[in-house]
């Protein structure tokens, strides 16, 4: 079917212009840069979380109810994102918060009081806050750096942190190593 058909069909051609005051384009193109991303792929990306369905939906939902205004982010990670499931295996989601709650065992209990399931598995939350800039990152950090998914991202500080893990990785500062079979993450001597 020719281009000219498709869109008198309704189609959308895939290619769009969008006229925005200089001002909003140069912060998002600020943003864009801060966060290690091209201007079309922050905007999508940002358009996108708009757009959530799913299982990934029902998860955001969850920690949006339970943490509100604190929710900063959430990131699938492990098996699932990696795409080497086995029986049993779980999905694993970051959820970060602000310093404003508490990440104690009676969130893990509310998280826990009605469970959630992502294609039939089971999903097991981690709460944590996001890492300041510069400082020690745990393993937890550097696997949803390398394999994560972000599902939500109020303000794309989570992403820029990520951008900066990977970064310290690839610059050797940050090192897989591997013992009896399972990962582990340390800082480079």
């Amino acid at each position: 079917m020719s281009d000219t058909k498709q869109r008198s069909k309704g189609a959308p051609s895939g290619r769009f212009v969008l006229r925005l005051d200089p001002a909003l384009h140069g912060l998002l193109r600020d943003d864009a840069s801060r966060s290690g991303l091209s201007l079309n792929e922050y905007c999508t990306r940002r358009l996108a979380a708009q757009g959530i369905t799913g299982p990934a939906a029902k998860i955001v939902g969850r920690a949006t109810a339970l943490c509100g205004e604190q929710l900063n982010g959430v990131v699938v990670f492990g098996s699932w994102a990696r795409d080497q499931l086995a029986d049993g295996s779980d999905v694993d989601v970051l959820i970060v918060v602000d310093g404003a709650i508490a990440i104690t065992r009676s969130l893990y209990r509310q998280w826990e009081a009605e469970p959630l399931d992502w294609e039939s598995r089971p999903v097991q939350a981690h709460f944590v806050r996001l890492p300041e800039s510069g400082m020690r990152i745990s393993g937890l950090w550097a696997e949803a750096a390398v394999e994560g998914v972000v599902l939500y991202d109020r303000d794309l500080s989570l992403a820029r942190r990520l951008v900066e893990i990977r970064r310290r990785i690839v610059a050797g500062e940050i090192v897989r190593r591997e013992i009896h079979g399972q990962p582990y993450w340390v800082e480079a001597a």
